[in-house]
């Protein structure tokens, strides 16, 4: 039996490309592909230095878009940490295709059989391309870093094979990225950055209900992205999950609605300094930094870096906690604005303490459940489940930043021992900051964890 006969019969053992259950029911089927063998050196041969450039180069962009927005960020590292696996999956030999598997993504172009591709070309022609269509309102000067950063890693790995496998390889890898890109436009957030605030969006007016602070806290007084949780989500699961619901509104001082708001207060009135710490150090503030979903996908770099992960294990990280970011911004707001529940400083200054002000600015959208909360634990189980429950890591995301003056907080760097330690101080850092309660935590991380669940349980694996 030829080697070829061999992968062949394989193939028919493991159906490579087996529809996974969490498919969609509305996506019409169609005949399998017939398998491919390329060749070239193995993805996992590979270290991971090509994936990590451009996880960092993602979060230099996004933190220097203006006007950007933690959902439209979320949103763009799900796209380009799945582009990251498919411009390479086909060089991973026990590893396959999220086509068909993701929502309304129905087919990705293949590699030629029994042709030689350089895989860590093929992500970088493809995070290329994708990055500055997903970015494209971003500066000149952006663009322009987007570009030499190709040209560097091209210059780096084309040395190193024919020219024939270079060409070859790019072609592959924007071939990818284009279709990716195409499908993308179909999810809802196409643009989101054109009109984060609209004006046709009206907020309710009953007790209990959110309203945008009008004390200069926040720059735009509207609610960002209202209509976000209708966005097309990557694990059709996450768009079946059911809205969590919160605790009914009360002004009784013994119900647990006041109670959930009490307990805000009164953490906010004695603050340690180690807690102002970790209230910054998470804060993420958009207009300053590369955004809290940004925050996750640096984390899933830190953990391929701790972890010493090769090419193959890092790509996969990236898509795991890409997607799932992403998927936790639409299910979290889809609950926050189907009950536009309101934040502690509005019942605090109603019901408790009319002078109080929360350690950190409100942001301009609805309070249940935490956004914070619900992408940290799904980033926390997309990444235990790829590395394990008890690496010890590092976050060193915001060393180097000036110290917060008004707070007196400097940023240093923090030290957790599994990634759900760090999601855990994460949503209780939206506690300690006064701008979220328990119940928006702890929802959070129960929903997040699902979510990150999802993702994991797509057939990754042939």
């Amino acid at each position: 039996m030829t080697s070829r006969q061999v992968l062949l019969k394989l193939w028919l053992l493991f159906g490579f490309y087996a529809l996974h259950s969490c498919s969609s029911p509305f996506v019409k089927e169609e005949p399998e592909p017939d398998p491919v063998f390329p060749t070239g050196t193995p993805v996992a041969l590979y270290k991971a230095d090509v994936a990590i450039a451009w996880g960092d180069m993602a979060l230099r962009i996004t933190a220097g878009t203006p006007g950007n927005t933690p959902t439209y960020a979320s949103r763009e590292f799900g796209y380009l940490g799945l582009a990251m696996y498919e411009t390479t999956v086909h060089g991973i030999a026990d590893h396959k295709s999220l086509a068909r598997q993701l929502t309304g993504l129905t087919r990705l172009p293949l590699p030629k059989t029994d042709s030689a591709y350089n895989w860590p070309l093929a992500l970088n022609a493809g995070q290329a391309y994708l990055l500055k269509r997903l970015y494209e309102h971003t500066a000149a000067n952006n663009k322009s870093a987007i570009d030499s950063l190709e040209t560097a890693v091209q210059s780096i790995y084309g040395d190193t094979t024919s020219r024939n496998v270079v060409i070859r390889s790019v072609a592959f890898g924007q071939s990818v990225a284009a279709a990716i890109y195409e499908w993308s436009k179909t999810d809802g957030g196409h643009e989101g950055y054109k009109n984060p605030f609209p004006l046709d969006y009206k907020l309710p007016t009953k007790p209990g209900s959110w309203f945008a602070p009008t004390d200069g806290q926040v720059a735009i007084a509207r609610a960002l992205h209202p209509r976000w949780g209708n966005n097309r989500t990557f694990a059709l699961r996450n768009s079946q999950m059911a809205v969590p619901k919160p605790a009914s509104y009360s002004k009784d001082p013994n119900s647990e609605y006041f109670k959930l708001y009490k307990a805000v207060y009164d953490t906010n009135k004695r603050l340690t300094q180690a807690e102002k710490e970790a209230a910054l150090w998470w804060a993420d503030d958009p207009s300053q930094t590369f955004t809290p979903p940004g925050h996750s996908y640096k984390l899933a770099s830190i953990a391929i870096k701790t972890t010493r992960a090769n090419l193959a294990q890092a790509v996969e990280a990236y898509a795991r906690t890409g997607m799932a970011i992403a998927d936790a911004f639409i299910c979290c707001f889809k609950t926050k604005y189907t009950y536009h529940n309101e934040r502690p400083s509005s019942f605090i200054r109603a019901n408790i303490d009319r002078t109080w002000f929360p350690f950190w600015p409100e942001p301009p959208f609805p309070g249940f459940s935490s956004g914070h909360s619900t992408q940290g634990a799904a980033t926390a189980a997309v990444l235990t489940d790829l590395f394990g429950p008890n690496v010890h890591f590092t976050d060193d995301s915001h060393v180097g930043r000036p110290k917060d003056a008004i707070r007196n907080v400097e940023f240093k760097a923090r030290s957790f021992n599994s990634f759900w330690e760090a999601a855990e101080e994460l949503g209780w850092s939206r506690i300690l900051g006064g701008i979220h309660t328990q119940q928006d935590n702890e929802t959070g991380l129960s929903e997040g964890r699902k979510i990150g669940n999802n993702i994991n349980q797509l057939a990754w694996k042939k």
